[in-house]
């Protein structure tokens, strides 16, 4: 029995080496977009995201993905399981059967079709006519808000680059505290905000229009400076990025992925304290600018149970359901009654659900879907919430890069609503037509 299982596995082990042999050896065929969708095959980027979503390779190449392909990029093998890889590809509707053509440099196809052979997906070509005619590509309709490392070093070394600020443009980081990590080691010339100046404690709330106007005219930012934020969490710099918007700087962008994104680049770093800013004299225009942005409690109330309007619970399923409330400094559990989930991460401090493997944005696509499920969809008046606000406007940065066009945060969140016993509250388990009910 001891011999015949050991066969076995040696038989099993030589399969494998001959398909990852194979694999390596065997020069992928070449299939165009039109011959593939006829066969419904599946489309698969393996440039980075940054690529995906919309930023040319180059002044003048071409922005976008072919259209309904799906992002695959070479960079996050490293950081997948083969579980986690084959959880992609089923979120995708993609089998092994299903002819998958690859497009992104030589080298990228070849890793990324390495891998998926190795998993059993052996039916994969190379798109030979892949970004060949951009006016079939798509891409996110604001790309440019979310900005990668490369990009921001170009602009800092005074290159030429796609979606330049029009004016004056400063590199901020945000985080909760003293600059700690950031004396450490931080992006070349970048400013620091301590989230403790733009929101306040009992609630977190953010501070006054006063008190924000201050902030702004100590960080020298006037409401037509381009003001590029990152985050060793991507949320603490979106919390930052939207209460700027709502004051009415007009430009407001954040690095996709955060500072560790910066790090994977091999990019150039700086330690020390922020270097002396000039303050603005006057902001320019009238604070805040853009309040629609930021609901209190009574509007909040008012998008639930409506079909034309949502009131989305960016929580962890826990919350959602009341088994925690996510956070230590909040005792009650629920949630607010008739609000929409729209997914977070597995508790109150990860986000995984609106993430690459990098931590970068997941695709418009995935995240609309995703919504969809829960009745949350771009011709309403949405409106984000969570805790205190942090998670909530990081789904608002993207849904605003993703081109939705009614979007905000209610600002006081489950903190806020709990708060008031009058409020109805639910828990339990529940689906998406609980919240016209």
């Amino acid at each position: 029995m001891k011999v015949t299982s050991q066969l076995v596995t040696s038989a099993l082990l030589l399969g494998w080496l001959q398909m990852a042999h194979a694999a390596d050896a065997t020069p992928l065929k070449h299939i165009k977009l039109d011959d593939l969708q006829s066969g419904n095959g599946a489309i698969v980027d393996t440039r980075p995201s940054a690529f995906y979503n919309g930023w040319p390779q180059g002044l003048n190449g071409p922005s976008g993905h072919e259209p309904r392909a799906f992002n695959l990029s070479v960079n996050w093998l490293s950081l997948m399981s083969d579980e986690q890889l084959q959880q992609w590809a089923s979120q995708h509707q993609i089998t092994p059967d299903r002819k998958i053509a690859l497009y992104g440099t030589t080298e990228q196809t070849s890793e990324v079709s390495k891998r998926l052979m190795k998993l059993g997906y052996i039916n994969i070509a190379t798109l030979s006519d892949a970004l060949s005619q951009p006016d079939r590509l798509q891409r996110m309709a604001h790309y440019e808000q979310l900005v990668y490392p490369q990009w921001i070093h170009d602009l800092q070394q005074g290159k030429n680059v796609v979606a330049k600020p029009a004016g004056e443009w400063k590199v901020i980081e945000a985080a909760w505290g003293a600059p700690k990590k950031y004396l450490l080691s931080h992006i070349p010339g970048a400013g620091y905000i301590d989230t403790n100046d733009i929101e306040s404690e009992p609630l977190w709330n953010k501070v006054s229009d006063d008190k924000l106007k201050a902030l702004l005219a100590k960080q020298g930012i006037k409401h037509d400076t381009t003001v590029i934020l990152y985050g060793r969490d991507v949320y603490a710099a979106a919390r930052v990025a939207q209460i700027m918007l709502y004051a009415g700087v007009k430009d407001v962008r954040l690095l996709d992925g955060g500072w560790q994104t910066w790090s994977d680049a091999g990019l150039p770093v700086e330690r020390g304290l922020p270097s002396n800013v000039k303050p603005a004299p006057d902001f320019g225009a009238e604070i805040p600018g853009q309040p629609q942005l930021m609901l209190n409690e009574e509007q909040a109330r008012g998008l639930l149970h409506r079909k034309d309007a949502s009131l989305v619970s960016i929580r962890s399923w826990p919350e959602f359901i009341g088994e925690t409330s996510g956070y230590s400094y909040i005792k009650p559990k629920g949630e607010i009654a008739g609000a929409r989930w729209g997914h977070a991460g597995s508790d109150s401090t990860h986000m995984e659900d609106f993430h690459n493997p990098d931590g970068t944005m997941r695709s418009a696509d995935d995240i609309a879907a995703m919504w969809k499920e829960w009745h949350i969809t771009p011709d309403q008046q949405v409106s984000f919430y969570c805790g205190t606000g942090w998670r909530a406007s990081e789904t608002f940065m993207y849904a605003r890069a993703m081109g939705w066009p009614s979007v905000s945060v209610y600002d006081g969140g489950w903190y806020e609503w709990s708060a008031n016993p009058k409020n109805p509250v639910v828990a339990g388990e529940r689906g998406p037509e609980s919240s016209w009910e």
